[in-house]
């Protein structure tokens, strides 16, 4: 006799050979929080993963319509929560923090919806965040036809001079206009889709209040310079810091 948790599971991936590699990454807990998300119709099934990093699976979900979400699932066993507190401690949205880890967890799932909202409200192209309970982040699904966009990383930019330029630009949007800095910027947290640059995976982003706020925006300044240099643009740290003031 099936578990309650397994009609869950099965409910909210009905392909078994999705099932058997989505079982892998998730626990209890977070089969029930997908379940909860799902019966308030954020979306209606997972299908599979889009794509893995040290903290969090990304999922294609399907909504009603046959319209796709994103799902970020952090991870609740294996993620860095020494490397998250050194975003969160001092920030000053999330002094109540419990140093316990699934508490961690919970409130980087938070900062990235946040810091998500605060990059939409600038008019950086960003996804835009839908809803986040616990563990699980729900975003838009950033692609065409049910196909992901690349990264940058995976698709470089056919014209590299005006895709700095345009992450030079997003850079300063957020700066100046919502005081935040997104603090892990690469080229592998940068979608290309159609030459649209659109920044990815701000669960680590801080507001200019933040104690090391200067530190990690001159290391986002340096890891696109060097990127963009190596794709043949001529520039320097210290052009790219004039444009970005000239964005202001």
């Amino acid at each position: 006799m099936q578990s309650t948790l397994e009609r869950e599971f099965k409910i909210l991936v009905p392909k078994e050979e999705h099932r058997k590699t989505i079982a892998k990454v998730f626990d209890e807990g977070t089969i029930h929080t997908l379940h909860g998300l799902a019966d308030n119709k954020y979306f209606e099934q997972l299908e599979f993963i889009v794509s893995t990093g040290k903290e969090a699976h990304v999922f294609r979900a399907r909504g009603s319509a046959n319209q796709y979400r994103a799902v970020k699932v952090y991870k609740t066993r294996t993620s860095d929560f020494k490397h998250m507190m050194d975003y969160i401690r001092g920030d000053n949205r999330f002094k109540t923090l419990k140093h316990e880890r699934y508490s961690i967890v919970k409130t980087w799932t938070r900062k990235e919806f946040k810091n998500l909202e605060l990059a939409n409200q600038a008019k950086v192209k960003a996804p835009l965040p839908l809803t986040f309970k616990n563990n699980v982040l729900v975003m838009e699904f950033i692609g065409e036809k049910g196909i992901a966009a690349p990264t940058l990383k995976e698709k470089p930019a056919q014209e590299p001079e005006n895709a700095f330029e345009t992450v030079l630009k997003a850079m300063a949007d957020l700066l100046y206009k919502s005081k935040l800095i997104h603090a892990d910027l690469s080229e592998y947290n940068i979608l290309n889709q159609n030459e649209e640059m659109i920044l990815i995976d701000m669960g680590q982003s801080v507001l200019t209040s933040h104690p090391r706020a200067k530190d990690f925006f001159e290391r986002d300044i340096k890891n696109i310079t060097h990127y963009f240099q190596r794709q043949g643009v001529q520039t320097s740290m210290e052009e790219a810091k004039k444009t970005i003031k000239q964005f202001k």
